[in-house]
């Protein structure tokens, strides 16, 4: 949607039109089952367009809409949706650490966008709200695919620093998950 908006140029006294294009993305808790859904769509899709290449094929063309709005129901809480209108097309879910060796810090556990809303900067705002329900927190973490270097890109603008873990899951075919950590400032 574009809106229009007057303003003036006072060095020629022109008056010019600007064209912006109005945001209709909202940040906000998943509240309904129809929005767990949307979760799971886009949890489905993220993953087979952005992990192809990374995860085995095998792997991401067995994945079902169906059995990740299974989990997305599953573990309702703490889940942020990006809306544009009715449409899901983000997420991110956010809580206390699951890792034993960081027990006082918050975790951002997921944080995906449909390929096709990418470069709308979605992804930084599931990541403020996160940060914003995670702020009794001083260290935040995330779990990433270590070949994943778009969403390794995207972390450490957002000031997260490897710390040297490392994990293996099984994938289909094993892969390396790196923990990234930002310490805040208070």
């Amino acid at each position: 949607m574009l809106e229009t908006t007057e303003k003036s140029d006072f060095r020629g006294g022109l008056k010019l039109l600007w064209k912006k294009k109005k945001d209709s993305i909202c940040i906000k808790l998943a509240e309904t089952d129809e929005e767990l859904c949307g979760r799971g769509y886009v949890h489905c899709t993220s993953w087979q367009e952005a992990y192809r290449g990374i995860v085995c094929d095998r792997y991401l063309d067995t994945m079902t809409v169906a059995a990740t709005t299974a989990r997305a129901r599953q573990y309702p809480e703490n889940t942020l949706i990006a809306k544009d209108k009715e449409k899901v097309v983000g997420f991110a879910v956010y809580g206390p650490s699951r890792d034993e060796d960081l027990i006082n810090a918050g975790e951002v556990i997921a944080i995906y966008v449909l390929s096709e809303y990418y470069n709308r900067k979605i992804g930084y705002r599931l990541m403020n709200e996160a940060f914003s329900r995670l702020r009794e927190y001083h260290t935040i973490f995330v779990w990433v695919l270590e070949k994943n270097e778009r969403a390794i890109r995207f972390y450490h603008k957002y000031g997260f620093e490897f710390d040297g873990c490392k994990k293996q899951w099984n994938l289909g075919t094993p892969v390396s998950i790196v923990r990234m950590i930002k310490h805040l400032e208070r």
